[in-house]
């Protein structure tokens, strides 16, 4: 098929038997990368060839000078000029005559480039040149700065060389000088020759250093950069890489057409290699010793192998193999003494400072006053005897009061503290003591913090043992005694026994040539007490009691309570400094802000000084009597010390209640007590000596089958939680000078727990002793009613056998417990089951009289045994 345009213009032609198409000018091919650790990457590449168009050829265009006038052939999807010569892409339009030599006119028809085009193509070229006079500017220094890197590197690989070398001429002296000398001592000694070892060369840490930048310089070479043809007649080196931050060049960069085609002659480092080179200079440098640091480590009675390591920032392991050269293996987190933490502390070298756990109470007491501030204050005086030896009645007599007279039973239970002002204006403090043999404890209490003991002694009634108790007390406080001889008013009154009386004790008094004071007084008649008085005022001038007001106050707990409308209640004498309301005071295992003082006669002051007996308002709690107060600075300091006097508190109650097995004496004293049965008790008191003079009553009271378990033991009024409490463990109720609430009192009868109400130690400590006598096992006591001798066995059938008897002495009742006795030897004990007399049943059987008698499920009876009848009493016991 042939067609024609025009009969001038060179023709077309299409042959039908092959296809028509395009080849394309451009070239794939594929490039492999090779990375570190034997990773390598496929990237496809394409190539654009060049076209050019020789003479007379049909299939391409001859090219012209690029001033001529030329056409452009325009194809669908190529890109302008302007826009090509600025992206530099490969492609470039050329430009052709009209007409082709020979005189044949072109198929193709081209247009010349306009003034605007030439003009974009001309500044195209411009801007290229100048990227490429930049980029060998960069390309350039960065060769400066790899020669300069490689120089440096070059002269410290020869001086580690030459380093090298020196050590290795060194190493070869050293090991002929060895040689040789091994060589003379077995010329010497007679023996053969042997050949010398082969060293063996060490690695030495500059020989592995070289080694190292060895490794790093043969990553480093590459050539020179390459240059790529980026336009007709242009030529550009490749740009170099930015450099990193640490100042080394980073040889990394994302794929472009440039890296891949130039993948084979350049050798980059991954990111991998360049972090192990970081990693092995560092190594390097952490090998080198450090300085020791020597710290100072606060060491506290127990601690962990852990909390020690971090304390003298040392490692645990290194404590732990201490720990083991001394044959202890040890975990983490056990704990070792502070003996053994200071030894290894100082193995270690560091400096060891030790502390307990008891420093937090460090600073509380007694603490060194100046001379200069000292001031005098009333002295203290304990009054103490016998119980009914009118020791309240005489400090009522001395007060002008009537305490004596609202005492439960006549008798006092209660310690008090009074401030009193004597004939010649000064004021004496006074502390009224128990008489009775259960408040030991708060006499020993009103002792500790007395000045002068009052011995208060019935002049009818003599020296009893609770006078000697006290006697005992003052002399262990080792204070000064004056005996008051009471009730010298009484007809049977002998002052002079009571003087001879106490000679026993070691107790002299001034008429018998001693140095203990004697007044006779007589508190009814109020005779006297001026010159007793007189006698402590004296006293206590000799003594020259000095304290110093203008510090922290100190103190004594003397009695604690738990009012209902006040709260916790504690009775204190201040013996240094000056309380005041709103210090932080701390008592025992208890804290509170002072809400509100109140003196003995129930007037409230801002103030208490030295020697001055005070109830104060505003504990948390109610604390023990006997301990000390101490005013602290803060509350936190406060809840400090509190908080450890608890723990320790706990602590003891845990191990007295889960018992020591220490001794054989105490294993033995658990085996006794094992089958032991328990009264369980729940006991509340009006105040806290109280109560503790009870426990110690009932406790004594205990023996080795009974005893008294005390569940709950406090002061304060009864309330619900102590209803249940003794609901679960089946303890009985019972309250000294304090009443149930309303609802504990409720719950009680609803759940049948019974309370029990005192207000005399007496009656409360007489009816607990006879329940727990009913706890007690009766004893079962024998009384002997008669023998009988068998004469002669009878059987008979559905009875058995019965024995035909004679009583000998005494009566044989019916029912009784009887022995049989076999020549001597008792076989067989049980109960009479018939007796008869003349087939009639008889009751009893006198002696001298004969009966038939059977036993109880025993048949075996013979001629000539003998019976012993006897009845089975059981007698209750007691304590």
């Amino acid at each position: 098929m042939t067609e024609t345009k025009n009969p001038g213009e060179k023709t077309l032609t299409v042959t039908p038997t092959k296809t028509l198409t395009l080849k394309r000018s451009v070239e794939q091919g594929v490039v492999r990368q090779s990375f570190s650790h034997g990773r390598t990457k496929a990237v496809v590449v394409e190539k654009v060839k060049r076209r050019t168009v020789g003479p007379g050829d049909g299939k391409a265009i001859e090219s012209a000078p690029a001033a001529a006038p030329a056409l452009s052939v325009p194809r669908r999807g190529a890109v302008a000029p302007a826009a090509r010569g600025a992206t530099g892409g490969a492609t470039t339009t050329a430009a052709v005559p009209a007409s082709v030599p020979g005189g044949k006119p072109s198929g193709v028809v081209l247009r010349q480039l306009t003034e605007e085009e030439r003009t974009a193509r001309a500044h195209a070229l411009a801007e290229s040149k100048v990227s490429e006079v930049e980029e060998r500017r960069i390309a350039e220094e960065a060769a400066r700065r790899r020669d300069e890197r490689d120089a440096v590197e070059r002269a410290e690989r020869e001086a580690a060389e030459a380093r090298k070398r020196e050590e290795d001429e060194r190493r070869r002296h050293d090991e002929e000088t060895k040689r040789k000398a091994e060589t003379e001592a077995k010329k010497r000694f007679g023996e053969d020759e042997t050949k010398p070892k082969t060293a063996t060369t060490t690695l030495t840490a500059p020989t592995a250093l070289l080694n190292a930048r060895n490794i790093v310089q043969e990553a480093d070479e590459e050539e020179a950069p390459r240059t790529v043809r980026r336009g007709p007649g242009a030529a550009r080196p490749v740009p170099a890489p930015k450099p990193t931050r640490g100042g080394a060049e980073k040889r990394r960069g994302r794929l472009t057409l440039v890296t891949a085609l130039t993948a084979d002659e350049e050798r980059e480092r991954s990111v991998a290699s360049f972090r192990r080179r970081t990693q092995r200079l560092k190594g390097h440098a952490a090998n080198e010793p450090k300085e020791k640091l020597v710290r100072e480590v606060t060491i506290p009675e127990v601690i962990t192998i852990q909390e020690l390591a971090n304390r003298m920032s040392e490692r645990a392991v290194d404590v732990i193999k201490l720990l083991m050269k001394q044959g202890q293996m040890a975990k983490i987190t056990d704990t070792i003494d502070a003996d053994t933490a200071q030894l290894i502390a100082e193995e270690l070298g560091h400096s060891v400072r030790r502390v307990a756990e008891s420093d937090v109470e460090e600073g509380l007491f007694d603490k060194a006053d100046d001379p200069a501030t000292l001031h005098p204050r009333p002295p203290v005086v304990t009054i103490m005897g016998h119980v009914d030896h009118g020791k309240t009645s005489l400090l009522d007599a001395i007060r002008a009061t009537n305490v004596a007279g609202g005492e439960a039973g006549g008798i006092t239970q209660h310690i008090g503290a009074y401030q009193v002002t004597s004939p010649l204006g000064a004021k004496i403090t006074f502390i009224d003591t128990p008489g009775h043999a259960a408040f030991t404890s708060m006499r020993a209490r009103g002792a500790r913090v007395t000045d002068i003991v009052v011995l208060v002694v019935a002049a009818d009634d003599g020296v009893m043992p609770q006078t000697v108790e006290a006697i005992q007390h003052a002399k262990a406080a080792k204070v000064p005694m004056i005996v008051a001889i009471n009730k010298i008013d009484k007809p049977d009154a002998r002052p002079e026994r009571v003087r001879t009386e106490l000679l026993q004790y070691e107790v002299q008094v001034e008429s018998l040539g001693g140095d203990v004071l004697d007044v006779e007084v007589s508190a009814t008649k109020k005779i006297n007490l001026d010159k007793l008085l007189e006698t402590l005022g004296l006293q206590s001038e000799i003594l020259d009691l000095k304290a110093n007001p203008d510090r922290p106050a100190e103190g004594t707990v003397i009695e604690a309570k738990l009012d209902r409308g006040r709260g916790p209640v504690a009775t204190v004498l201040v013996q240094r400094g000056t309380l005041r309301g709103g210090d932080i005071v701390v008592a025992g295992a208890e804290w509170g802000r002072v809400r509100a003082l109140l003196s003995d006669t129930g007037a409230s002051v801002s103030e208490a000084g030295p020697s001055t007996p005070v109830e104060i308002l505003g504990f948390n709690g109610t604390p023990e009597a006997g301990d000390r107060l101490a005013v602290v600075d803060s509350e936190a300091r406060a809840r400090e010390v509190t908080d450890y006097r608890a723990r320790q508190k706990r602590e003891k109650i845990a191990a007295r209640a889960s018992g020591l097995r220490g001794s054989l004496e105490q294993m033995m004293s658990q085996l006794k007590t094992s089958g032991r049965k328990e009264f369980p008790l729940l006991i509340k008191g009006d105040v806290q000596g109280s109560v503790e003079a009870i426990v110690g009553a009932l406790e004594k009271l205990g023996t080795s089958e009974v005893g008294a378990r005390i569940i709950l033991a406090g002061a304060g009024g009864i309330s619900e939680s102590d209803i249940t409490l003794a609901e679960a463990s089946g303890a009985a109720v019972i309250g000294f000078n304090v009443r149930a609430h309303k609802e504990a009192r409720e719950m009680a009868e609803r759940d049948g727990v019974e309370i029990r109400y005192y207000n005399i130690i007496y009656d409360l400590v007489d009816d607990v002793k006879k329940a727990m006598s009913g706890l007690l096992a009766p004893t079962l006591r024998e009384t002997m009613l008669g023998n009988a001798v068998i004469l002669e066995i009878f059987n008979i059938s559905k009875v058995g056998k019965i024995a035909g008897c004679r009583v000998t002495d005494g009566t044989v009742e019916r029912g009784a417990n009887v022995r049989l006795i076999r020549d001597n030897v008792v076989i067989h004990e049980g109960k009479l089951s018939q007796l008869k007399r003349f087939k009639d049943d008889a009751r009893e059987v006198v002696a001298g009289q004969e009966c038939g008698m059977s036993f109880e499920n025993y048949q075996d009876m013979r001629a000539g045994d003998v019976i012993e009848c006897y009845r089975v009493e059981t007698v209750q016991r007691s304590l």
